[in-house]
């Protein structure tokens, strides 16, 4: 084999490697409810410091975090330290800035440690509206039971009484659109689920609201 066309291979090997990484993190558009009950940890925390674990080919970025509150999995882990993630954000990995912000981090848990990513919801504390902090206090966990199905593509329909459709994909902002920022979808009367915002508690007596 000459030198040229072992070089050759090597390229095409490396080219079609880096090709694979950038091109790995895709995630599926998800609504903050959905993100906050599909997580086995919700916090609100400040990043402390960091450090880059070499595991694995690319390594695994540690966050030590000093957590303000939890609001989901008290029961699976009720301090969190530690914050692990992918170092690279090709491969979903996040980028937290240390001593700086205060943020909302979801993840899972595996073998003892919370992992978040790229298809993780995190977001500055700051930029999060009213309504996703109350739903994080109390509405999105009321909503856990519910389905909230995206809609792309006019009509959409709900297809069993637990649904909600969100249509945010419709419009300019995409998946952080106004349903994202403001509503919740919750479960009313006989199982009944809707979308609600505002700042009263839910009204029982709604069965199937409309709004939005």
């Amino acid at each position: 084999m000459t030198a040229w066309l072992s070089f050759l291979i090597v390229f095409l090997c490396s080219w079609s490697l880096r090709d694979l990484v950038v091109e790995a993190c895709t995630c599926v558009p998800i609504h903050p409810q959905d993100a906050f009950c599909n997580s086995d940890i919700v916090i609100r925390a400040k990043v402390v410091g960091k450090k880059l674990m070499k595991d694995g080919p690319f390594g695994t970025m540690r966050y030590t975090v000093k957590q303000m509150k939890m609001y989901r999995g008290f029961q699976i882990m009720p301090h969190v330290q530690y914050i692990y993630t992918e170092a690279s954000e090709s491969l979903c990995g996040v980028k937290l800035e240390v001593n700086k912000y205060q943020y909302l981090i979801t993840g899972r848990v595996y073998e003892g440690k919370v992992y978040t990513g790229l298809c993780n919801w995190y977001e500055k504390w700051d930029r999060l509206t009213l309504s996703q902090r109350k739903g994080l206090n109390h509405r999105y966990h009321l909503g856990c039971s519910c389905k909230i199905r995206p809609c792309y593509y006019l009509p959409c329909f709900a297809t069993s009484k637990n649904e909600c459709i969100w249509t945010d994909m419709l419009s300019n902002f995409g998946h952080s659109g106004y349903q994202a920022k403001h509503y919740a979808c919750i479960q009313r009367v006989e199982g009944y689920c809707s979308w609600y915002r505002g700042w009263a508690p839910p009204d029982k007596t709604i069965i199937n609201a409309t709004d939005p």
